[in-house]
């Protein structure tokens, strides 16, 4: 068991989870019962990564089926249906957030009364967080076996156990193999505007004992110069069938630097990330955020007045970067249109 506490929790008909934007300098958690709060804690970013705000959208149809005042079935199906299209508004990009929401509306509509709808929500609910958990177990055992004892790995974003409810994507083979005895280091983008690498990735690391460095995004081709890097794993918050990966912005940079240095790139994601409607990158809806995520830091503006910023909050990496995808189904390496379809026949 690492040496973290969990990110999202249901606990006693509330739902408790980490503010991950206080941190790393607070421990902070945010217990509510009201699912319009969770919907925000997902819009805000308070919680972030796509597995975990898959789970959060899963909780807050859970908690939205408990508040519901219709009297008939069908009243109260339609009212959980609106409900899901609110939460489906929050993210965009990630397709772990609809993903869940369909499940549990899914689940929602075997039921033949009110109370057994609540039941069935809230038992969907709780299952995306088990999958999500088993699956993030899964990646990390199968691609621990990429990693030798002494390598240094390279990330980008948080991608890690606060990303999901427990051990992370991109993180998950790195804590396997420190936890069976590897010696493995890790070098973490800070990762703008959020500094989700700074703040995150380097706070779980080294609250897990895993030596981690922080270079800023802008330093990759230096440090992969001057620096012996032997993988690179990130994550992903979707990915289509033929294999582009949307994921934080700058990690398109990172995947042809690492193709330019031959340092092999992996992505780390589970099923539920694939989507499997769509084959090209054009076909990804990319967020555009708020201007004063990038031109503030800490509430204090660092760009002059009238000067805004242009803000993706995610690109896109083609196929022909990528050295393989673990999931927890398996590793798979090109063809990706090929490989995914294999995956999901099996």
């Amino acid at each position: 068991m690492l040496n973290l506490p969990r990110t999202i929790e249901w606990i006693n008909g509330k739902v408790r989870l980490i503010n991950q934007l206080e941190l790393p300098h607070k421990l902070e958690y945010i217990e509510t019962d009201d699912w319009l709060r969770l919907v925000e804690t997902i819009r805000k970013m308070e919680i972030r990564g796509a597995p975990a705000i898959g789970v959060a959208a899963a909780f807050s149809m859970a908690l939205a089926a408990q508040r519901i005042k219709a009297r008939a079935l069908n009243e109260a199906l339609n009212e959980l249906a609106k409900c899901a299209e609110v939460i489906k508004a929050t993210r965009p990009t990630a397709v772990n957030l609809a993903w869940a929401v369909d499940r549990v509306l899914t689940a929602a509509r075997t039921a033949t009364s009110l109370d057994e709808l609540k039941e069935k929500t809230l038992e969907a609910a709780l299952k995306v967080q088990q999958m999500d958990e088993e699956a993030n177990r899964k990646i990390g055992e199968l691609g621990e076996k990429l990693i030798d004892d002494g390598d240094t790995v390279m990330t980008v974003c948080n991608a890690g156990s606060l990303a999901t409810s427990y051990y992370g994507t991109a993180t998950a083979p790195i804590y396997l193999a420190h936890e069976r005895g590897k010696r493995v280091s890790v070098i973490a983008l800070e990762t703008r505007p959020y500094l989700q690498g700074a703040r995150l990735t380097a706070w779980e690391l080294s609250r897990a004992g895993i030596n981690v460095k922080v270079i800023t995004d802008n330093a990759i081709g230096i440090v992969l110069q001057k620096h012996h890097i032997d993988l690179i794993i990130t994550g992903a918050d979707r990915i289509t069938r033929k294999g582009y990966v949307a994921n934080k912005v700058g990690t398109y940079p990172l995947a042809l630097l690492a193709k330019e240095h031959s340092v092999p790139f992996y992505v780390a994601a589970p099923t539920s990330t694939f989507d499997l409607s769509i084959e090209t990158g054009e076909e990804i809806p990319i967020e555009e955020r708020p201007s004063d995520e990038v031109v503030y830091i800490f509430g204090r503006r660092i760009t002059p007045e009238g000067v805004e910023a242009i803000y993706y909050a995610f690109d896109v990496t083609p196929p022909k970067l990528i050295s393989g995808i673990i999931t927890e189904k398996g590793i798979i390496y090109p063809p990706y249109e090929k490989s995914i379809r294999h995956l999901f026949s099996v």
